[in-house]
């Protein structure tokens, strides 16, 4: 790997420093990187690259793919920064003329201005018990009675509860149920310890005894998905107000 990447937080933001010459070879950790800081959910990922060569242009692609998920979950901005001058006429031509870019920090921080504000969350930890599922159909619940959602209270439940209950059967390590409030979109997400990816049961499978919930998540949730974190996965479902 030619490209390094350094994390900090600034305030309720993220900002990753790129160092290094981005290749294509560089593209999936890269990604997987940036992906991680997303499923942190912080109020805005900015990415400094002015220490960032590029080798191979095509690699630039990365940067749309991350962009691409932050718009479905969670509704972070992510915001390009102090682009070398080689960099940025690559950035401003062709496929990649519409991705967010900024001169610098400074100027990448006053453009989300009051937009950065915190949105409206519920944060639970819970135990990997059957008594879990209950305790987050409750959470799921309070949020929509307290954000006035009242027609989302049936499927935020339902999806609250079979995330949760994915882990209690098939992860089993403590988890992080979050409710959060976005200008269209009600997210919920869970946080577990273990990084194999969620598995729904396929259609005709015979008998099957696992990945129904994912199913149902599946049917009633406008988007979901799952995002690896430092220490597991993140498994995340988006409903629409």
């Amino acid at each position: 790997m030619t490209v390094r990447c350094e994390v900090r937080a600034d305030g309720s933001s993220l900002v990753v420093s790129a160092t290094g010459t981005l290749r294509l070879a560089d593209v999936v950790s890269l990604r997987e990187k940036l992906l991680k800081c997303l499923a942190e959910q912080p109020d805005a990922l900015l990415i400094d690259l002015a220490d960032l060569e590029v080798d191979q242009p095509l690699a630039l692609s990365v940067f749309t793919v991350v962009l691409r998920q932050a718009a479905r979950w969670p509704g972070t901005p992510v915001l390009l920064c102090a682009p070398t001058p080689d960099t940025r006429k690559l950035l401003i031509t062709g496929a990649y003329q519409r991705l967010p870019l900024f001169d610098d920090l400074v100027s990448a921080h006053e453009h989300l201005g009051d937009d950065r504000l915190t949105m409206p969350m519920i944060s639970e930890d819970l135990l990997p018990v059957s008594g879990s599922t209950r305790h987050a159909r409750n959470v799921a619940t309070e949020a929509c009675l307290r954000w006035d959602l009242p027609d989302l209270i049936a499927p935020a439940s339902l999806i609250a509860t079979e995330l949760v209950a994915n882990v209690v059967d098939h992860a089993h390590t403590m988890m992080t149920l979050r409710v959060s409030l976005r200008p269209r979109f009600l997210h919920l997400a869970v946080w577990d310890g273990s990084p194999d990816p969620p598995a729904p049961q396929r259609p005709g499978q015979p008998q099957a005894t696992s990945g129904r919930g994912l199913l149902l998540v599946d049917a009633v949730a406008h988007s979901w998905g799952w995002l690896p974190t430092e220490s597991g996965k993140v498994v995340w479902a988006a409903l629409q107000q």
